[in-house]
């Protein structure tokens, strides 16, 4: 195998979402690594794959499709991880999809939830442009220079593990500062694996602009430690501080110490004194936890939610071993969801 052609309207997942159309996908036989637009296929026996589109739907990949991903990592608590073999990935071997987005590498750690999206694909090639360069996400990436910093509040989101309601929380904190009157306000999701579906739900919330690590040229922000990782959060973090607006909230995808965020954490507390935070918590134990954790580098959760907060009791024991306030986030007292941050420290912050 050397190589070989595919129609311009091939599917593509949502890591590529910032490549352009492209006429005719020209792919060669070579190794490849983070970032690159690559060709795989699914084999005529295995069972369908969903993924997320570059739009943002849901997405089949057929039994015998070809379609466009890129190798990446990926280190779940919850779920898949996994990551890219030393060389990068084999023209002709098989492959792991390890997130919907479409981050394809070697499995480490399978997954104890039934995902539409795990399954093995096999590597084709790497995709190439008109000049020969073999194409990457990285020459899509957002160009310029940061400007000046704005000094925008910010207001930070993290999770002691994924599925706690991160997302949630930030929707609730993007609908108060609406209710409040701010008009213009930036989202980041600072770290983990990017989704369209995600920075979508800031963006249908109040957000002007949505960003996430994509954007800056990464797929996701792991492994953890991984060399220039601090340049490149700091990189994206300037950007959207550049930006004219009146909030500025970020969330830290991943759990409290996995997908870097100690190194982004590191970033902010360098360029800010005043940060707001709202922690999900699967449960009190945890929230106890974090807060001892950050108060350790010197930061302070101003607002607990999530899992620990779903049942009266609970969330009284919360706020009793925190001494934080506490709010479930997800419902309201009749079971409604909660339109914003209803008797919280920020309902009139300004």
């Amino acid at each position: 195998m050397t190589g070989g052609s595919l129609p311009g309207d091939v599917k593509r997942t949502s890591t590529l979402r910032r490549v352009p159309p492209l006429e005719t996908v020209r792919f060669r036989s070579e190794r490849g690594n983070e970032g690159d637009v690559c060709a795989f296929e699914l084999a005529q026996n295995a069972v369908p794959l969903m993924v997320e589109s570059p739009a943002g739907r849901m997405m089949a990949i057929a039994p015998g499709d070809t379609c466009l991903a890129t190798p990446g990592y990926r280190e779940a608590t919850r779920s898949v991880s996994g990551g890219i073999p030393a060389g990068g990935l084999v023209p002709g071997e098989d492959y792991w999809v390890l997130a919907d987005c479409g981050v394809v590498g070697d499995m480490v750690d399978g997954s104890p939830l039934d995902e539409g999206y795990v399954g093995r694909v096999r590597y084709l090639g790497a995709v190439y442009g008109a000049d020969g360069e073999t194409l990457n996400i990285r020459q899509f990436a957002v160009t310029g220079p940061a400007g000046t910093d704005r000094n925008a509040p910010v207001y930070l989101i993290l999770g002691t593990s994924g599925n706690v309601g991160k997302t949630t929380a930030g929707v609730a904190v993007l609908r108060t500062l609406r209710v409040q009157g701010h008009r213009t306000l930036i989202a980041l999701k600072a770290t983990g694996t990017c989704s369209v579906g995600e920075i979508a739900s800031y963006q249908d919330f109040g957000a002007t602009q949505a960003f996430d690590c994509l954007d800056f040229g990464l797929p996701g922000t792991y492994p953890v430690g991984r060399s220039g990782i601090g340049d490149f959060l700091g990189n994206a973090l300037d950007f959207c501080l550049s930006l004219p607006a009146d909030a500025v909230l970020v969330e830290c995808g991943g759990d409290f110490f996995g997908a870097n965020v100690p190194e982004f954490l590191a970033c902010l507390k360098a360029r800010r004194s005043d940060i707001k935070i709202i922690l999900a918590a699967a449960d009190a134990l945890g929230a106890l936890g974090a807060k001892r954790a950050l108060a350790d580098i010197g930061l302070a959760i101003s607002l607990i939610t999530g899992p620990c907060t779903d049942t009266p009791a609970i969330r009284k024991r919360t706020e009793a071993l925190c001494g934080i306030p506490a709010i479930n986030l997800l419902r309201s007292p009749d079971r409604g969801t909660q339109s914003h941050l209803r008797g919280s420290p920020f309902q009139n912050d300004q």
